[in-house]
């Protein structure tokens, strides 16, 4: 059974930094497809980092120069987050994309203060 778990949420002031980390079980997350995806109050989860399985990164245009994804092991991946700004305020998940089907974890909140 694949489980996902987020970490590395919290408060952080307007301009600091935070690191997330997204532990997988159940799965090994070499060569996946994965992503972080956020969903602020009142509005849709979005998109914010994939990384394919070749290692090509992707980014939403409004964090790209400050938002960073990447695998640290076979299990971890991580999204370093430098500049915050109040608007990434929002619910942060990890997704993994294994054989077709799609596994979410239960997120950790990101409130960045102004």
């Amino acid at each position: 059974q694949v489980q996902l778990v987020e970490s590395g949420g919290g408060l952080v002031q307007s301009g600091g930094s935070l690191r997330l980390s997204c532990v997988a079980s159940g799965a090994t997350l070499v060569s996946k497809d994965m992503g972080w995806y956020r969903q602020a109050p009142g509005k849709q989860r979005e998109l914010v980092a994939w990384i394919r399985g070749d290692g090509a990164t992707h980014y939403t245009d409004s964090v790209k120069g400050r938002f960073t994804i990447g695998r640290d092991t076979g299990k971890i991946i991580h999204l370093q987050m430098d500049t915050q700004a109040p608007e990434n305020t929002a619910v942060y998940y990890c997704k993994l994309e294994q054989n077709g089907a799609h596994y979410w974890g239960q997120g950790t909140q990101v409130t960045v203060s102004s």
